[in-house]
C-alpha cells in the first residue's frame, strides 16, 4: 500500500526532484515490513497440534500407574507417567506419543 501512496504522490503531488525519493521510501518501507512480518512469524512457538501440548502443565483426573487421564488445557487426554502420579496431582507433559501424552509428575 505505501508504495501506491509514493506513486501517487509522486506523480501528482510532489515535484520531480522528491517524486523518485517518495517512490524509493515506500519500496523500502515495503521491504522491511514484509521481512519483520515473516521473521516474526517464523520465531513464534507451534500452537496447535501435538508440539504445542509439550512443557504444558496439567491435573491428573485419575491415578496414572502408569496409565490414566489428564486433564491440559482444559481437554482430556489419554496419558502414561511412568514415575505414577494420584488423581488431582499436577503433571506436566513431557512428549506426546499418537494420542497418549508421557507425563511427568510436577515438582513443587
Amino acid at each position: 500500500m505505501a508504495i501506491v501512496v509514493a506513486i501517487l504522490l509522486a506523480l501528482f503531488v510532489l515535484p520531480p526532484s522528491w517524486g523518485w525519493t517518495a517512490i524509493g521510501l515506500g519500496i523500502v518501507y515495503e521491504l522491511a515490513t514484509t521481512w519483520l512480518g515473516w521473521r516474526w512469524s517464523r520465531s513464534r512457538r507451534d500452537v496447535v497440534g501435538p508440539a504445542a501440548l509439550v512443557g504444558l502443565a496439567g491435573e491428573a483426573t485419575e491415578s496414572c500407574r502408569p496409565d490414566g487421564w489428564v486433564k491440559v488445557q482444559g481437554e482430556l487426554w489419554h496419558a502414561r507417567c511412568p514415575a505414577g502420579v494420584d488423581s488431582g496431582a499436577s503433571v506436566r507433559v513431557r512428549r506426546v506419543e499418537g494420542l497418549t501424552l508421557v507425563v511427568d509428575p510436577e515438582r513443587s
